[in-house]
């Protein structure tokens, strides 16, 4: 087995607004991805065409504030410092919503998604009766009044280890539904003329797919009183997507931080 010498492995912290995205995977039709962006900046710093291995795939739409990848890179015996892979690869995005807002050297061995102890969503609701002015496409713009208190009573019935068929979508591929469930808070902030911000703080070492969105979904049912505690206490033990609430809107979800 030959070893190459000069190859690092690199992990990359990174921001963007996923607005003009597909998701964070790319797409063989061309159509714009977090993943080619990113992969496409490092080929224009470089000339190596690289892959580069999320913690997770974020949907169309979806935003991070710390998402994290890693990848191999041959840079031969050339001096590259973390901060300067970093201000390099840039450079080169400086026309998408994309940031690396960290890089560093990490041994070989190193996966950014198997290594992963534990994540953070955070997802964002603007709960007034005026539209958005400027935070259109980065919250869930939710019209009538949410009771917060009812919701955070609500949420406790989710919290622990369960059977999450009712909150995954049903094209999610993960081979089992149970997930644990270690946190979720919300938090509000009133705001000065009308209404309130609302953020859904959701913590587990995995998710289903859209099992964050689907929760917030429901619990807006709770918040707008058409449910209580009990209804969704029953829907979370159907073990059934059908009995569940809506999907939350791309828009408010945040993968905020994930812990090694």
């Amino acid at each position: 087995m030959v070893v190459n010498m000069t190859q690092k492995r690199w992990k990359i912290v990174i921001e963007y607004n996923g607005r003009p995205y597909s998701g964070w995977q790319r797409q063989t039709d061309g159509i714009p991805s977090v993943q080619a962006a990113i992969e496409d900046a490092i080929y224009n710093f470089c000339q190596q065409n690289i892959t580069i291995h999320a913690a997770g795939r974020t949907d169309a739409g979806v935003h991070a504030l710390g998402q994290v990848a890693h990848f191999d890179l041959d840079y031969g015996d050339r001096p590259l410092s973390a901060f300067d892979l970093r201000k390099a690869i840039n450079a080169h995005l400086r026309d998408e919503s994309i940031a690396i807002v960290q890089a560093e050297e990490v041994p070989a061995d190193f996966q950014a998604r198997f290594d992963a102890k534990n994540k953070l969503y955070i997802y964002k609701v603007l709960n007034r009766s005026a539209p958005e002015a400027i935070s259109r496409g980065t919250v869930w713009h939710a019209k009538k009044p949410l009771d917060v208190a009812a919701m955070q009573e609500a949420a406790t019935v989710l919290l622990g280890h369960h059977d999450f068929t009712t909150f995954r979508d049903s094209q999610c591929q993960a081979k089992s539904p149970m997930r644990t469930l270690d946190r979720l808070d919300i938090i509000a902030k009133p705001r000065a003329h009308d209404g309130q911000d609302i953020e859904f703080h959701l913590e587990a070492l995995s998710f289903l797919h859209h099992q964050v969105r689907n929760i917030v979904g429901t619990l807006a049912l709770v918040g707008s009183g058409k449910w209580t505690k009990d209804d969704l206490k029953s829907a979370l033990e159907a073990k059934d997507r059908t009995k569940g609430g809506p999907t939350a809107p791309s828009d408010g979800l945040y993968l905020v931080r994930i812990d090694y």
